[in-house]
């Protein structure tokens, strides 16, 4: 793990409703920098990274040596299917700086065993976490690209705004179009005034309707 490990110097609202106070007590933040690698495929879970601001790829090396990304998290935890594993299924690669928080793998199992309450809220985060994939699979059914990338931002986005610290040529993987094809769409849309583009994230206006096409 290239992070660098340091004391939290606070937990996000929902991180503090989620965990229990002894695993806020052993989790420790992470100072992630772009090309860091928090963790690779077949390395011993010793915990689970919560993204705070920053951008995390799970990925994996294609047949034709390629990496192929598996999800894009810019916000909650990261590879929660390898809690119950002995190792991890992918690479963790940061794509944006910012911050994390660690918590640990052993602890969090201990506190499912014996905390119904705290077991029930984990539930509770996974099965969004399904809904988000459901998004994500839907998106990737829409066939014009603005209307994929407008998909994103109203599902993963806050109030119509979607953070793009790595950039259009990330985003674009994420929505299995070309680069090139995504900055026409969004020239496009910013064009017919549906959406625009400031530095680090995209934004929606407010008279855009659900669907623009594109």
């Amino acid at each position: 793990m290239n992070a660098l490990t340091k004391p939290p110097a606070t937990f996000p609202e929902s991180l503090r409703k989620l965990l229990t106070s002894s695993l806020l007590a052993a989790s420790s933040g992470l100072e992630l920098r772009k090309g860091d690698v928090l963790f690779r495929q077949r390395q011993r879970p010793r915990f689970l990274a919560f993204v705070v601001d920053a951008e995390i790829v799970l990925e994996r090396t294609g047949q034709g040596g390629d990496p192929v990304v598996l999800q894009r998290v810019r916000h909650g935890f990261v590879a929660e299917a390898s809690l119950q594993s002995g190792s991890y299924h992918c690479n963790a690669v940061v794509t944006s700086t910012g911050s994390a928080i660690a918590v640990p793998v052993e602890p969090l199992k201990a506190e499912l065993a014996t905390d119904n309450a705290f077991a029930m809220r984990w539930i509770s985060m996974l099965n969004a976490e399904v809904r988000r994939l459901r998004a994500q699979s839907e998106r990737l059914s829409i066939r014009g690209v603005g209307d994929r990338l407008l998909h994103l931002v109203e599902t993963e986005g806050v109030d119509g705004v979607l953070r793009v610290g790595s950039g259009l040529k990330s985003l674009a993987t994420e929505l299995a179009v070309t680069h090139e094809a995504l900055y026409r769409a969004v020239a496009l849309l910013e064009k017919r005034g549906v959406m625009a583009r400031e530095p680090g994230r995209l934004v929606v206006t407010p008279k855009a309707g659900r669907r623009e096409p594109g």
